[in-house]
């Protein structure tokens, strides 16, 4: 089979806004380390959660300042006694590699303003305002350089101290000012030219305009190419997602991605009251999380949270050595590899895969002797061996299964096999198309290819960046129709067949095309609005189908509303037969649209767009549908709503030259322009249909 799904570095080519590129060598170091050290470590760890002698138990404790209500001048005497005598980047080097980590992220900056480096643009810094002048990102950066592990650079893009940046909030989403700009931009050049190379700059909170996150981004790359940008500059202007905070994609995304983890969900510095409990647990726990990153196709950024005096935590000491004794014997199966060629779940644990090798990561709570894994198309299976004693292990295959004996090891919380096959190992579909007659290719039987989208940090969500089949034609198909509605004319498509070059075709000479709908067949029955809901663009929706809500007697309106709220609308709607209907629909910041429990549409509007017309034609089914809408604010004080049937049945139809001949095939649909690798291509109800 051959490669269809969009790659990490084609991804990261496709960018067309006059981004930067970062460079395929310097992805592949990045996406090869797979596990690295994150450290939360600052003013805030001399208070370790606690203020006037009491802790504080609402919010992370890096964020003490907010969360407590300090007041500036107070916050900033702390760093009068912040002396960490005990912080040696040597040994932290030491433990990183230990724990079989590649990199590690420090926070050069937090919320708070208080640089952890020594910089001219400000004297609230480690250099010029502590007990003892110490550059901590110098240290470290040497300390990195002697042990042979690269270095990463956490930045804040909101500031509490600096008096022309947006005040304390209670969501860190705020706009940047012009003046707050400037110094970010100042204060990234000198990370960028005093210590060395950085593999990475870690990005975090505040809301950009699209023009501030294109410039930080060039920046970047102008002082050093080299160096990967993270998903939290915002505005789709990246060269890898992150996830929120300690969470994770249901599935795997076809572009670099990672997932920032704390050792406890509540805080990421250090809290001295925080009860630990067991860290062989924990540390069973956080090797869980790194597999199911790594089998996804991710990176894994696990944080510890020095004290204030600068030593590492115990507990959080011994939980990454745990981990690192299990790397230690299975890091080939984490190391440099890519996502399972699998779109499904294994109750046995998980896939990972290497070139022409793929390794079974078994839990050793798994009860069966054998596994059974789907027989990858057109690749043939050698030899099955344990991962750690060599141990070659018995294999059979029967109705397109493999059954594989599941390695002998005990002690260990998941043992490997590891499978050599006759060549590289691909992703595969979920399912292929076999038609001897007209084929439709559509979004429900495709097989997306994911990235994250992101324009602040409540706007992360999961992004589909291309649609993909397989099919199996016993005829020659000669031509194509697409059927698309009226807003999408004059987008350019790439139709990539066969991994080969991309045939552009431009949506511009449709012919109109009224759907065949028997009058009274489609029947709007209850609608009810509920919310609001706080919090990111993401989630499942299909819930608030069955709360109660504001029964409503209209089609179109507007709702006051606040900062960062969501509103739902639920519709029930009666269909005589299987037919596509067209909807008018009207929406602010964003919307999404579940269709039966399943997501039909789901995008971000231009930046502040705050009204949307758009029309979009869904597949009902026979009986009854429903319909939740999910309206999505940030920053406006009113969300505009419209669903409705479309008065005017009407879509496009546009012949294509794109022949296909007998045999299996795999083909591809993108925007042949996209302003982003991780933006959402908005194709759901594109149909092509092929005679």
């Amino acid at each position: 089979m051959r490669k269809f799904f969009l790659s990490v570095v084609a991804a990261l080519t496709l960018w067309n806004s006059g981004q930067a590129q970062i460079s395929p060598e310097a992805y592949a170091r990045w996406y090869g380390n797979k596990y690295s050290m994150f450290i939360h470590f600052g003013l805030y760890s001399e208070l370790g959660g606690v203020w006037n002698g009491k802790p504080v138990t609402e919010g992370y404790s890096e964020q003490i300042q907010s969360f407590a209500g300090i007041f500036s001048d107070w916050y900033g005497e702390t760093a009068l006694r912040f002396n960490p005598t005990q912080f040696n980047a040597d040994e932290i080097v030491a433990l990183a590699k230990e724990a079989g980590m590649r990199s590690i992220v420090i926070t050069t900056k937090h919320h708070d303003g208080f640089c952890m480096f020594k910089t001219a643009t400000t004297d609230y810094n480690s250099w010029d305002a502590t007990p003892a002048p110490r550059d901590f990102v110098k240290e470290l950066a040497d300390a990195c350089k002697r042990g042979g592990l690269r270095l990463g650079l956490y930045y804040s893009n909101i500031d509490w101290h600096y008096p022309q940046a947006y005040p304390i909030s209670s969501h860190n989403c705020d706009f940047v000012t012009p003046e707050h700009f400037e110094l970010s931009k100042s204060q990234i050049k000198e990370l960028l030219t005093h210590y060395g190379p950085i593999s990475e700059l870690w990005f975090d909170m505040g809301s950009h305009t699209p023009e501030q996150s294109l410039e930080m981004y060039n920046l970047v790359h102008q002082l050093q190419p080299d160096c990967m940008v993270s998903g939290r500059l915002g505005n789709d202007a990246y060269d890898f997602s992150v996830m929120a905070d300690n969470k994770y994609p249901e599935s795997a995304l076809q572009v670099a991605w990672q997932t920032a983890a704390s050792m406890f969900n509540e805080t990421w510095s250090y809290r001295s009251w925080q009860k630990r409990g067991s860290a062989e647990e924990k540390a069973e726990e956080k090797l869980r999380s790194l597999l199911g990153v790594v089998s996804h196709g991710g990176n894994f950024l696990l944080n510890i949270g020095p004290k204030g005096d600068g030593s590492v935590v115990p507990f959080e000491k011994e939980v990454l050595q745990r981990i690192g004794k299990w790397l230690k014997k299975y890091g080939e199966a984490i190391y440099e590899t890519e996502a399972s060629p699998y779109r499904q779940s294994f109750d046995w644990g998980y896939i990972t895969r290497k070139g022409n090798k793929m390794y079974l990561i078994v839990s050793d709570d798994y009860e069966k002797s054998v596994l059974n894994i789907p027989v990858p198309a057109d690749n043939r299976l050698h030899s099955v061996r344990s991962l750690v004693n060599g141990e070659t292990l018995p294999f059979s295959i029967e109705k397109q299964t493999y059954q594989i004996q599941v390695p002998s090891e005990k002690g260990d919380i998941y043992s490997v096999a590891e499978l050599d096959f006759a060549k590289k190992i691909e992703p595969l579909p979920v399912a292929a198309i076999r038609k001897s007659g007209t084929l439709e290719l559509n979004q429900e039987n495709t097989t997306p290819s994911y990235s994250y989208s992101c324009y602040d940090y409540y706007t992360n969500y999961r992004s589909i960046v291309a649609f993909n089949w397989e099919t199996e034609l016993k005829r020659s198909l000669r031509s194509a129709e697409i059927v698309y509605t009226q807003q999408q004319t004059n987008r350019q498509l790439a139709f990539v067949t066969d991994g080969k070059d991309a045939t552009v075709i431009t949506l511009n000479s449709g012919k109109p095309y009224t759907l065949p709908i028997k009058e009274g067949s489609v029947r709007m029955g209850n609608a009810k609005w509920q919310g609001p809901s706080f919090g990111l663009f993401d989630g499942n929706i299909a819930d608030w189908a069955q709360k109660e809500g504001e029964v409503l007697d209209k089609t179109e309106g507007i709702i006051p509303t606040t900062i960062l709220k969501n509103y739902f609308l639920t519709q029930e709607i009666e269909s005589d037969c299987d037919q596509d209907v067209l909807f008018d629909i009207r929406s602010g910041n964003g919307i999404e649209i579940v269709l039966n429990g399943e997501t039909f549409s789901k995008h971000l509007n231009p930046y502040r767009c705050t009204l949307r017309d758009e029309q979009i034609l869904l597949p009902l089914k026979k009986g009854k549908n429903t319909v939740v809408i999910r309206f999505y604010n940030r920053f406006e004080k009113e969300i505009p709503w419209k669903f409705a049937l479309a008065e005017k049945q009407t879509v496009l139809k546009q012949a294509a030259l794109i022949a296909l001949p007998a045999g299996k095939h795999t083909l591809s649909v993108s925007p042949a322009n996209p302003r982003s690798a991780h933006a959402d291509i908005e194709l759901s109800d594109i149909k092509i249909i092929y005679k």
